[in-house]
């Protein structure tokens, strides 16, 4: 597996000098943040990533995210100019060394939390999702913004946008999906490049809002939609694993046989009786995956691909962008290290 670490560019308070004293560490999965979403990267901007990425000994190779605008997941306005700027983005990210890039296809919010600071018994803080904080929030109500959405859209835009979506539906959105991976998939083809879809956060309607990249059934339609290793997986095990009806090792183990992960993200969860979940330390007792077994389904299945220790909780009285500190994800960084040297060498002794 190659080690990797989520970083935000130059504004980011945990620096690549850091980043790069975690054993094993590898990857920098970055992007380029100060153009909107559908127009083009420059190639000064994404060299600026890889050259600081190289200064402190590692390198930029994976793409999170090249944003898919919402033109394109409805299917209406710049949606063909868009298509066309994010094949040129493709093109562009390989041209500096990019292997891999991440997206995904949720309508309006990447992902969806209750609240950031969640006080463990212990003093650190997670981020959580708590059904009864959810119940009754209308989401085109004054003032109403949760963590994980973008802030930028006026209130009259979200009315238009949700409007949009409920008239789309569900499988217009795999439609447009499936206008959008053949139209890239190709491209990345061309480019060496692995796409790499991420699973919805959480996996299940959020306020009507259609989802479907969800569960075993979604992920088999997506990847038949463009039968190619360059449509492939960012398999998150904290997105899918936060819905009891996803066996995430099975899941892992399945698409790892089929080289259709391109890409995992792996944190522990843990999993409540009503559908709330609180993100936890990665190690396995400590929620309700078992990261042990995740791993060696990986393993056994020869996966070569691009691993990061996802969100963290916030410890050692750090402070910063939210599940994105340095400390937690360093130590999950360890503890999967540990693992996979334990089931690689096991796989060994066979």
């Amino acid at each position: 597996m190659k080690l990797s670490f989520r970083w935000y560019g130059p504004d980011d308070p945990v620096p690549l000098s850091y980043i790069r004293q975690i054993p094993n560490m590898r990857s920098v999965v970055s992007a380029v943040y100060d153009v909107p979403p559908g127009e083009t990267w420059s190639d000064e901007s994404i060299e600026a990533v890889a050259q600081a990425a190289r200064d402190n000994g590692l390198v930029f190779d994976v793409v999170e995210s090249i944003p898919v605008h919402e033109d394109i997941k409805l299917g209406r306005g710049d949606c063909a100019r868009y298509i066309e700027n994010y094949k040129e983005n493709i093109r562009r990210v390989a041209r500096h060394g990019v292997k891999c890039v991440c997206y995904n296809f949720m309508p309006v919010f990447d992902w969806t939390r209750t609240q950031l600071d969640k006080a463990a018994p212990d003093g650190s803080t997670s981020l959580v999702m708590y059904m009864d904080q959810l119940r009754g929030l209308d989401p085109l109500r004054d003032g109403l913004s949760l963590p994980g959405w973008d802030a930028s859209y006026e209130k009259a835009q979200m009315r238009e946008l949700f409007a949009a979506y409920a008239a789309l539906g569900e499988e217009g959105l795999w439609q447009n999906l499936e206008v959008f991976l053949k139209a890239v998939v190709p491209v990345a083809e061309e480019c060496g490049v692995r796409m790499a879809i991420h699973p919805d956060d959480p996996p299940y309607p959020i306020f009507g809002l259609p989802r479907i990249i969800t569960c075993e059934a979604n992920l088999d339609r997506m990847l038949a939609l463009v039968d190619s290793p360059a449509n492939s997986l960012t398999l998150c095990t904290g997105s899918l694993g936060c819905a009891a009806f996803n066996d995430v090792t099975a899941l892992v183990r399945k698409y790892a046989a089929r080289d259709r992960i391109a890409f995992m993200h792996i944190r522990n969860v843990q999993r409540f009786a009503d559908g709330s979940f609180e993100e936890r330390a990665h190690f396995s007792p400590c929620g309700s995956l078992d990261l042990y077994q995740i791993v060696k389904a990986l393993v056994d299945n020869g996966f070569d691909g691009y691993v990061r220790p996802d969100h963290g909780r916030m410890i050692f009285g750090e402070t910063g962008r939210p599940g994105y500190g340095l400390f937690d994800r360093a130590l999950g960084a360890a503890y999967l290290n540990g693992l996979f040297e334990a089931c690689e060498k096991a796989k060994a002794e066979i």
